[in-house]
């Protein structure tokens, strides 16, 4: 089941807010996890059980170390993280890296050794982190073990990021567990959020989705270098209203339950540096990187050969987290080399340079990674990128490719505005002229009806905007079937 489905939004959820809000305190826990648990075996009904399996056993792990802990065992309390370790990070080997690794094998030493081919369970990379930050919190001594296994339970599957993040944190949301209170403005908030989010994915990533898949089923005689410019841009706009939207769309659901989840996206777009970039792109797992590998490997503590080779263990983790597959890894050492050439000098270079100079460098380097992304083919992607750099076999542009550029100039010019902070500025600036024009008067009592009427207004507009984007939404759920969620298969 997924967030942008006419079975989820007029169905799932209605049941699961009216089931969670009947019921006395006390119970809300066990709701969201038996809900949840019904969200996810939706999709996944065996592999529901490795989900089981990982609750259960990092609850456990966690009470084990808690009970250790206080009699001092420190040796035993190292067995218990390492059995979480090593069950939590075999399994996700197993179901998503085995035929990867086989594969790999057979093709350099000419074996034939048979794949498993396993289906990947959804969002296992996601729980997988998730669950072992707890575990491995609780080792630090940096949060206390959860007690309560409904509550724990709730926690790692609790349906609005259960499947693609973001990746939240025990830590985070530890206090929220026992102690949330659900309001008004919350609920009101996390609507709001899940209709922008669900208007992301569905009106402008659907779209530019569509676009770039009729470019990427080209074969590459057909491509011309109009062509596959335009297919990237439209998958570099595909891949962030796809997942920033998802983000928004479990925040929101997040906030209409009680609980506040970090964000995970801030206009990467607008980055003047990769440096910058992957501070504001999928920004839970890039923590999540720096807490649990970059940091434990010694940082930048240790000189700038170490902290070089940190940067590439981080990066190629980074790249096969994403996908077992070559490209993903090719993806993730791309980015590691360019921070590491950041490191070393361009970030002082841009200092001296016009501010926009850099935010070209970073759209042109954001932009030729996900030409490496989208393609797991090694073929494909060389074709691809060849276009890219005007050795396209089709030439530099023919009728089809001004054609697919002509009819999407408006949709991509959309998705381009809407991938920057320029409406959420502009809503901010709304807000801030109708205070200072409330300020203005000079009557105390007409001043505050004033601003009480500017504050009307600019609610109804808001609201009006949200309705808009939720009716658009489900208006194109109905009328269209691609409906893919890219961050699924990671």
């Amino acid at each position: 089941m997924v967030f942008s489905s006419l079975v989820f939004l007029f169905r799932f959820l209605p049941a699961v807010l009216i089931l969670y809000y009947i019921v006395p305190r006390k119970f809300k826990n066990f709701i969201l996890l038996i809900t949840s648990l019904f969200f996810y075996a939706w999709g996944e009904p065996v592999y529901v059980c490795l989900l089981v399996i990982s609750t259960v056993l990092d609850y456990t792990v966690g009470r084990m170390i808690g009970h250790y802990r206080k009699k001092e065992r420190r040796h035993a309390m190292t067995l218990c993280l390492l059995l979480s370790l090593t069950v939590n990070i075999g399994l996700l080997f197993v179901f998503k890296y085995s035929d990867f690794i086989i594969q790999s094998i057979n093709n350099v030493i000419h074996t034939d050794i048979p794949l498993p081919e396993l289906a990947l369970p959804i969002g296992i990379s996601f729980y997988t982190f998730q669950t072992l930050s707890y575990t491995i919190d609780v080792y630090r001594d940096k949060v206390s073990p959860q007690r309560n296994i409904i509550s724990f339970g709730a926690y790692v599957v609790l349906f609005p990021q259960l499947i693609a993040g973001p990746i939240v944190r025990y830590k985070t949301i530890a206090d929220e567990l026992e102690n949330r209170r659900e309001t008004f403005a919350d609920f009101s908030e996390g609507a709001a959020r899940f209709s922008v989010g669900l208007a992301k994915k569905v009106v402008i990533a659907n779209s530019v989705g569509e676009l770039f898949n009729e470019i990427a089923g080209m074969s590459s005689g057909d491509l011309t270098f109009v062509t596959a410019w335009l297919g990237v841009i439209a998958f570099t706009f595909q891949i962030y209203f796809d997942f920033s939207g998802y983000s928004d769309m479990a925040i929101g659901l997040g906030r209409m339950f009680g609980f506040h989840f970090p964000e995970n996206f801030d206009h990467p777009y607008e980055s003047r540096s990769v440096t910058e970039f992957w501070r504001r792109w999928h920004i839970s797992l890039g923590s999540w990187f720096k807490e649990y590998v970059y940091i434990p490997l010694g940082g930048n503590r240790k000189g700038i050969g170490r902290q070089i080779c940190n940067i590439t263990i981080v990066w190629f983790l980074t790249g096969l987290w994403h996908g077992a597959s070559w490209n993903f890894v090719l993806w993730g050492l791309y980015y590691g080399l360019l921070l590491v050439i950041e490191k070393l000098f361009l970030l002082r270079l841009f200092d001296r340079l016009p501010s926009f100079i850099g935010h070209i460098y970073t759209l042109l380097a954001v932009v030729v990674g996900w030409a490496f992304f989208c393609y797991p083919d090694v073929t494909d992607r060389a074709g691809f990128v060849g276009a890219l750099l005007l050795q396209a076999q089709g030439g530099l542009s023919d009728n089809r490719s001004l054609y697919l550029l002509t009819t999407n100039a408006l949709l991509l010019m959309i998705a381009a505005i809407c991938s920057t902070s320029t409406i959420k500025r502009h809503v901010s600036l709304l807000s801030i002229f109708s205070r200072d024009k409330a300020g203005s008067f000079g009557d105390q009592e007409g001043t505050s009806n004033k601003s009480d009427g500017q504050t009307l207004v600019v609610g109804i507009v808001r609201s009006i905007i949200i309705t808009v984007c939720l009716f658009i939404s489900i208006v194109y759920l109905i009328s269209d079937s691609f409906n893919p969620f890219l961050y699924f298969r990671f």
